[in-house]
């Protein structure tokens, strides 16, 4: 699986721009990731009936497979975060 998501557009953080972003750290998730991603997501107030369907979910775990902080996913363009959950449920949902 190739796991980059590719923005539309450029896209500006922190004075540096991005065309994509490389979710390919997906593949080495753990069972401890996803708990640890579980209660980071417990404690930010936010709530979903299913989370691995959430944007903010989605955020936290890119964040935690990427070199990229949660902030540089949280503030991207509502579309381009959409790529980014959907990639990650994608990935969370697939079956061999």
């Amino acid at each position: 699986m190739d796991n980059i998501v590719k923005f539309n557009k450029p896209y500006m953080f922190e004075g540096n721009e991005y065309t994509e972003v490389d979710l390919s750290g997906l593949e080495n998730l753990k069972t401890t990731d996803l708990i640890e991603a579980d209660k980071i997501f417990m404690v930010s107030g936010q709530v979903a009936m299913v989370k691995e369907m959430n944007v903010g979910y989605a955020c936290i775990l890119a964040a935690k497979v990427s070199s990229k902080p949660i902030e540089f996913y949280q503030s991207l363009p509502a579309r381009e975060a959409i790529k980014v959950k959907n990639m990650v449920t994608s990935f969370l949902f697939a079956q061999d």
